[in-house]
């Protein structure tokens, strides 16, 4: 059944700012308690508790998690790029700043809408995206090419490699669209996406974890509350609040406003963290968040039809 989306309104909007402050607060307390557990092993954690509670909704509900045959082929593919993206996000972590990897991540919509215009005829990108396209690029040259001396890299002299890290996990990210898009998941209900990217992450995260000797774990009560604010806010309530609004409203809208994650991680880095925004990194940030406006927001811009791109789960 045919179902009607809607234009942007003051419930979907507020909603949409609270998805990406949550969204971006996610990145900075994995900062800040990265010293007391490993932030691939927090993302593992987190990761196996949303599965978790997305498997006792389900049960609660009286519904079936697996709906779709033959999805669970893609959906192995889906839930290892999940996991690289993640286990990237956590290694980037390490190297770089909260409010930098806010930025590299999310320029997800940049590699997405690359790869729907190679794979998918009907998502071709028009001049003003290939413009938001070059426009993102320049900025994250500029953003890398400044990083050199600045206050950041003094104290962090491996922060270009956490900046490359977080770079290739918003490709991950990209790719996990595309294929999403592209495979019999595209037809799945949003529980049984979410839960094979769960998985795939819990899995493949922890096995990283113990592999590379990252399993010491002291517990505090930021650290609980990091572990109980993602597991809860971020995996589980998020999701389903963004799979509810991508029902009812239009995808290309929505991911306009997403372009509020890296914003609100740069403000909540520097904030939070005590995070320097060095001048070249903050016209960087500015290039590549037009681009991501540009790509994402032609039809709401310039009124023509969309060649959308909204981006797969997050959490």
């Amino acid at each position: 059944m045919h179902t009607t989306r809607h234009a942007l309104d003051t419930r979907a909007t507020l909603l949409m700012v609270g998805l990406c402050f949550t969204w971006a607060l996610a990145q900075i307390v994995l900062k800040y308690t990265a010293a007391d557990m490993a932030p691939t092993l927090q993302i593992a954690v987190r990761s196996g508790g949303a599965a978790i509670l997305i498997y006792l909704m389900v049960r609660w509900r009286k519904q079936t998690l697996f709906t779709l045959a033959g999805a669970w082929k893609p959906g192995l593919v889906v839930g290892a790029l999940f996991a690289g993206e993640f286990f990237l996000v956590g290694e980037a972590l390490r190297y770089t700043t909260a409010s930098h990897v806010s930025i590299f991540l999310y320029s997800a919509p940049i590699f997405a809408a690359l790869g729907l215009h190679l794979f998918s005829p009907d998502e071709r990108l028009g001049k003003v995206q290939w413009l938001g396209v070059v426009l993102a690029f320049v900025g994250i040259a500029i953003s890398f090419l400044g990083n050199d001396g600045d206050q950041n890299t003094a104290q962090s002299p491996n922060m270009l490699l956490g900046d490359a890290l977080a770079l290739l996990a918003g490709a991950f990210w990209g790719v996990t669209t595309v294929v999403v898009r592209g495979s019999r998941l595209k037809h799945a209900t949003a529980t049984e996406t979410l839960f094979y990217q769960l998985v795939g992450a819990l899995v493949i995260l922890a096995s990283g974890a113990v592999l590379m000797g990252q399993t010491q774990i002291t517990w505090t009560t930021a650290l609980i509350g990091s572990l109980l604010f993602q597991i809860v806010l971020v995996s589980f309530i998020s999701m389903l609040v963004w799979f509810w609004l991508l029902r009812l409203y239009l995808a290309s809208r929505l991911g306009v406003l997403s372009f509020m994650s890296p914003l609100f991680g740069v403000v909540l880095g520097a904030w939070l963290l005590d995070e320097v925004i060095s001048l070249n990194f903050l016209v960087g940030a500015v290039c590549v968040v037009a681009g991501i406006l540009l790509v994402s927001g032609q039809e709401w811009f310039f009124s023509k039809k969309a060649s959308g791109n909204p981006t797969a789960s997050r959490g």
